[in-house]
């Protein structure tokens, strides 16, 4: 067996012998022993998981340029003793974190959504025979049919039959379904409209189309405009702020003011420079975006945070 097998693209255009062929397998199927090998050196046909704390989600929510500033206001309120004013911050700190974080857990996963889209069971043919198995089984090199309302179990070179009405709109975007004949890819995640035929896998796991989109769609981390933007306004405000209060207390230091009043001054200033409220009406626009693009079958992978910066 060669170290590495082609992939979709260099099947694309061989003929269905040539294919079986340059798969290393033929159209009575794998053996047994075959599969279970090839099973240990490609690994399962299932996209990877990759799982972040719901702690650390929730700790990047007060981490950035904004979350900084209002952090340092509370600071500032209970050094001068404004417990009223402490109150008042530290829950719309909370309430700015909370807003945030429920609307990326409302959002959900994107690779989670995807993930619910796979075939759950095959029917595939080993040692010359049928047989249905779960669909994580399967190998490159496996002979599997496929026929009305089932769902692609991996990456196939259709090899006989007539043809398949297939929709792949949830990986290209096409709103109809594309006729596909001996000869011709179908990719996993699809789903059978019309026809029967049988194929040879090509990829499984996430060397298949739908593992690469969905591995693109959770690294997908590009600064949008609106990202900017925050992040361009929350940078000016500081250093508004710091140089608001810099100059404060050169003048009080210059004329002798007690440091004590000096630090009132300073609260006023900075919670002055402070949208307090810009985060939460951010998040909040975020959140009903986000359910308006779901109720539009669209999947929200990652919402833009209301104070940018952990990001950078």
């Amino acid at each position: 067996m060669s170290p590495k097998l082609p992939d979709g693209s260099t099947l694309k255009d061989l003929s269905p012998q040539d294919a079986l062929t340059a798969l290393e397998t033929r159209s009575e199927g794998l053996s047994s022993e075959e599969a279970r090998e090839r099973l240990a050196r490609f690994g399962s046909n299932a996209l990877e998981e990759h799982r972040q704390s719901a702690l650390l989600r929730l700790f990047g929510y007060f981490w950035g340029p904004i979350p900084w500033m209002i952090e340092v206001a509370a600071l500032l309120s209970a050094v001068v003793g404004h417990w009223a004013d402490l109150a008042i911050i530290l829950v719309l700190l909370v309430f700015n974190a909370a807003v945030g974080f429920w609307q990326e857990y409302q959002a959900g996963n994107a690779v989670d959504q995807l993930r619910k889209k796979l075939a759950l069971k095959a029917r595939v043919r080993r040692d010359g025979r049928w047989s249905a198995i779960e669909a994580r089984d399967l190998v490159p090199g496996d002979i599997v049919r496929i026929r009305l309302g089932d769902v692609i179990p991996a990456d196939l070179k259709l090899i006989e039959g007539e043809f398949l009405s297939i929709d792949q709109s949830a990986l290209t975007g096409e709103s109809l379904p594309v006729e596909k004949g001996a000869g011709e890819l179908a990719y996993s995640g699809s789903v059978v409209k019309q026809g029967e035929m049988i194929g040879a896998v090509t990829a499984t796991g996430m060397r298949t189309y739908f593992g690469k989109t969905a591995r693109l769609v959770g690294e997908a981390r590009t600064v949008s405009h609106f990202q900017k933007a925050v992040l361009a306004i929350g940078d000016y405000l500081i250093y508004l702020a710091v140089g608001l209060v810099g100059v404060l207390f050169l003048v009080g230091l210059h004329r002798h003011w007690p440091l004590l009043e000096l630090a009132q001054f300073a609260l006023i200033l900075t919670v002055a420079s402070i949208p307090v409220a810009m985060p939460a009406v951010l998040s909040v626009t975020m959140a009903m975006g986000a359910l308006m693009l779901s109720r539009m079958k669209a999947i929200v992978s990652r919402s833009t945070p209301s104070w940018p910066g952990a990001d950078r």
